[in-house]
């Protein structure tokens, strides 16, 4: 059990899931689960100095999505990377902000 600074215990609560048609813009704690409807591709930006960026030498660049997902309620746009936006899969989000 996790304690807090003093010896108190914390208390973990339940998480409540709400559909897709509940999120409004700016609220954040959501927890929500979805299916990947579609996704495409984002092509890759190139940097206009000719070279490449400090925080990129030596690593993969990312791979950006544009995904559909969605419950049975609404769907949304979420962006996302590497092998996050697989179409079929449910994705899972805890503590999740919504933003317009």
């Amino acid at each position: 059990m996790a304690t807090a600074k003093g010896g108190e215990k914390l208390v973990l609560r339940k998480p409540v899931f709400i559909k897709v048609d509940q999120l409004k813009p700016g609220t954040t704690g959501h927890t929500l689960t979805v299916k990947v409807v579609s996704a495409s591709p984002v092509p890759g930006r190139t940097r206009g100095g000719g070279g490449v960026p400090g925080f990129a030498v030596g690593s993969r660049p990312a791979r950006i999505t544009e995904c559909l997902v969605g419950d049975e309620t609404w769907v949304i746009v979420f962006t996302a990377r590497n092998e996050q936006g697989d179409v079929g899969f449910d994705l899972h989000f805890t503590m999740c902000d919504a933003s317009h």
